[in-house]
């Protein structure tokens, strides 16, 4: 567990796990699986997250953005009991006896929100015995899950908190393979299993990967698929499969049970959300056609440097891009990428995302933000500081299923919010301090609030002078 919550994380323990319990299914009150062969546990690795304890705070004074495009100047918000309970301008009334943060010239945004990593599952040390993202053994791997590969030791979670803001984030499997198994949405916080941070009632997410990737790795061990052709018609071929797995699920028929088949099934009844690593237009245009011919909703493409291409059709079907501000060129799918894709998904009304996929990206998303509006700006895109957020925000937070509780400075939702020490959109800006669900997690001025892992401890240039 990371220091800045250990004496909290031993006093909840104490006073056995005190605080609002939030995880909406748990093993008593799962609803019975069906009998015979086929027969799923409903929800066999349940959340156990509980958040931090936490106490009555506002922020007053602070330039607000509040995630789904709005602004309030000299704002004020007041968080209690977990939940955002009041935001509003100067004259919103707040309690007495409260803890008051001083916001004048600072900023308040909801906590990041990133739609791609793979902290945990590719954590740091990043050494051959903690590479666990890619099960590279074939081409079809729905069965995988990748929380069973997160190490909540992971120091990049702890980076990502007090270095980008992030609170929420979704770990999804590597791209090597077409179908490269389920994704899991975290909580940002300490916890001694993946289950504590495990995000309660979070959609899984699919993870599949088109292009270069799939067909590079089995090509070279001599099978299929090794063209991009073979990566379409092994993915419509396991469809098919999935297809027929489901019907007779629907029907009640008895059946062995399939991992894999369990995880598209749901895919198909909308249960789980797809995640398409696609890079070329043309591509995620053949996609867009195979999740009509199988009836399937794809969340949103990721990395997809040719989106600005085909806003259009992202736009009419109502699938996200989750994208870089200027990372291109790397390989031949990622040649034609434009510094302007993030504002131009945008103006064609689009979902635009910005995401990491990268340990010290996202430690720095709000300035990966800003060069994509910066670059918009340069060529007559106007978008405002305060919209642009909405790629951090409530964006991710629609495409992975949970903007109904985080997402956005609403009153109710979860009170996961950043105190900027100033615009976000600056290099010179940074977290001053990071609440999740009305907790303070981080503390630029705290010492004892600045998070180290267990397994920096004892460590040279480890330890509390992180």
């Amino acid at each position: 567990m990371r220091q800045q919550g250990r004496a909290l994380l031993i006093a909840a323990l104490l006073a056995g796990l005190a605080g609002p319990a939030v995880a909406r299914r748990d093993k008593e009150d799962a609803p019975a699986a069906q009998q015979g062969s086929s027969a799923e546990p409903e929800n066999p690795y349940p959340s156990t997250y509980k958040p931090y304890p936490g106490r009555p705070t506002a922020i007053r004074g602070a330039t607000i953005f509040d995630g789904e495009g709005g602004r309030i100047d000299n704002g004020v918000v007041f968080l209690s009991e977990g939940k955002v309970t009041a935001i509003g301008g100067p004259d919103t009334p707040i309690p007495a006896d409260i803890a008051v943060f001083d916001g004048t010239g600072k900023y308040v945004t909801p906590g990041v929100i990133d739609i791609h990593s793979h902290l945990g599952d590719y954590p740091s040390p990043g050494v051959e015995a903690n590479s666990d993202g890619n099960e590279a053994t074939s081409a079809v791997t729905p069965h995988v899950w990748a929380e069973h590969s997160i190490w909540p030791q992971d120091a990049g979670f702890s980076r990502a908190l007090a270095n980008g803001g992030v609170t929420s984030l979704q770990i999804l499997p590597g791209s090597a393979n077409l179908f490269g198994g389920r994704s899991v949405t975290l909580k940002n916080v300490p916890a001694r299993t993946m289950q504590g941070m495990k995000f309660p009632g979070a959609p899984y997410g699919l993870k599949m990967a088109c292009g270069e990737n799939p067909k590079r790795v089995y090509g070279s061990k001599g099978r299929e698929p090794s063209t991009r052709m073979g990566n379409m018609a092994v993915n419509r071929q396991t469809w098919i499969k999935a297809r027929e797995y489901e019907k007779k699920r629907a029907a009640g028929k008895d059946q062995t049970r399939d991992l894999g088949m369990e995880t598209l099934a749901d895919v198909l009844e909308g249960k789980i959300l797809v995640h398409n690593h696609c890079y070329r237009a043309d591509e995620m245009a053949n996609v867009i056609d195979m999740s009509k011919e199988f009836g399937y909703k794809v969340a949103a493409f990721h990395h997809a440097v040719e989106a600005y291409k085909i806003a259009d059709l992202l736009r009419d079907n109502g699938i996200c891009a989750a994208l870089w501000g200027d990372w291109y060129g790397f390989k031949m799918e990622a040649y034609d990428g434009i510094k302007e894709n993030i504002p131009l998904v945008h103006r064609a009304g689009a979902c635009a995302i910005v995401h990491s996929d990268d340990q010290d990206g996202i430690q720095r998303l709000n300035q990966e933000a800003a060069k994509a509006l910066g670059a918009g700006r340069r060529m007559g895109i106007n978008i405002s500081d305060e919209v642009a957020w909405t790629w951090l925000a409530i964006n991710p937070a629609r495409a992975m299923g949970i903007a109904d509780q985080t997402g956005s400075l609403k009153v109710g939702k979860m009170a996961d919010v950043v105190l900027w020490n100033g615009n976000p959109f600056s290099t010179y800006s940074r977290p001053e301090k990071v609440w999740i669900d009305g907790a303070l997690l981080y503390d630029s001025a705290n010492p004892k609030l600045r998070p180290v892992v267990d397994f920096e401890l004892g460590q040279i240039g480890a330890g509390d002078v992180k």
